[in-house]
């Protein structure tokens, strides 16, 4: 099982969040595929504000809490990671990482774990070729913040991560 998705299923279980029994498959419900969809949505339009502000720690934050919530998808269904190949290269243009971002939160909508996959995969990708950041650091530090503030409140709203931490460190440069 992807260690990220370890991770995932760890918060969830800690929250009491729905997930199907790894490698005991289900298919989302409506329902939660529109939430997971504005989730989605929402962190996807934190990561382009920052790309717009050239911040490369929200955009860092941002591709983060998209990963996260990927894969909290994909726990709900009892289903593995997907290793999905990025066909992107630094162009040197940010409207085709909006662009690719854009496309593959929209995918999400059909509510497979595939599309998903694609959006954890990009996200990695994009940490490590596009800003430079240790990707695995960041959402480690990302989900290890969650946990932490668990007990703070987050048990009423487990949808709604908490406010992400400082990931500064992770970027290389």
């Amino acid at each position: 099982m992807n260690e990220h998705l370890k991770l995932v299923r760890a918060f969830h279980e800690s929250s009491n969040l729905p997930q199907a029994e790894h490698g005991n498959p289900k298919r989302l419900s409506d329902m939660d595929i529109i939430l997971r969809q504005a989730l989605l949505m929402d962190a996807g339009s934190k990561t382009l504000t920052a790309l717009k502000a050239g911040d490369m720690v929200a955009i860092l934050a941002g591709l983060a809490e998209l990963a996260y919530y990927a894969l909290g998808a994909i726990a709900m269904q009892g289903k593995d990671v997907i290793e999905e190949p990025v066909l992107w290269r630094h162009d040197g243009f940010v409207l085709s990482v909006m662009q690719l971002l854009s496309d593959k939160i929209n995918r999400c909508s059909a509510g497979e774990v595939e599309h998903y996959s694609e959006v954890y995969c990009l996200c990695a990708h994009l940490a490590k070729n596009f800003i430079n950041a240790d990707f695995d650091k960041a959402l480690r530090m990302l989900h290890k913040n969650n946990m932490a503030r668990l007990n703070e409140g987050l048990k009423s709203r487990p949808e709604k991560l908490p406010k992400t931490p400082d990931l500064s460190e992770c970027l290389f440069e």
